[in-house]
């Protein structure tokens, strides 16, 4: 199901847990998973729980807690607005609305040419940053006005 390279990646998280405690590295390696496949099937889910010697329902739990798992395809860029109440007082809905409106498309909703899905996020830990957009998962961009929204926007082009 996942390459050599991933499971390589896997092993090396569980070999910082005592090995009675492996399933400590689900949330690493359903990021390893989602990295290599794209986001996390329930085929997907399955295997990491087997590998990991834990209940599948018990990884589910975990992606479905967590907003960086996707539990369907996403676009090429996904692009995470903060909206939590920090981030919504200091213009994060007003992002949102932008990102939406230059994108034609809704939260849980991708571009009809695969290339952007929006998502809604939870605190992202920088509400002095705010608004705040995570691309992908691993880049913050904070600040985001309509011009730095723009700006991001045609560099992901």
């Amino acid at each position: 199901m996942l390459s050599q390279d991933a499971l390589k990646r896997i092993d090396r998280e569980i070999a910082k847990y005592p090995p009675e405690h492996k399933q400590s590295a689900v949330m690493a390696s359903l990021a390893i998973a989602q990295e290599e496949t794209g986001w996390l099937s329930n085929d997907t889910m399955e295997f990491v729980a087997s590998y990991l010697g834990m209940p599948a329902i018990a990884v589910f739990e975990v992606a479905t807690f967590y907003n960086m798992y996707d539990l369907a395809p996403v676009g090429k860029y996904k692009i995470t607005v903060c909206t939590n109440l920090p981030c919504a007082l200091s213009g994060g809905y007003d992002a949102a609305e932008y990102v939406q409106h230059k994108l034609g498309i809704g939260f849980n909703e991708t571009t009809p040419d695969g290339k952007y899905t929006l998502k809604e996020g939870e605190c992202m830990g920088a509400c002095g940053d705010a608004p705040v957009l995570l691309v992908n998962n691993t880049r913050m961009c904070s600040w985001m006005t309509p011009e730095q929204i723009d700006k991001l926007l045609a560099e992901l082009k």
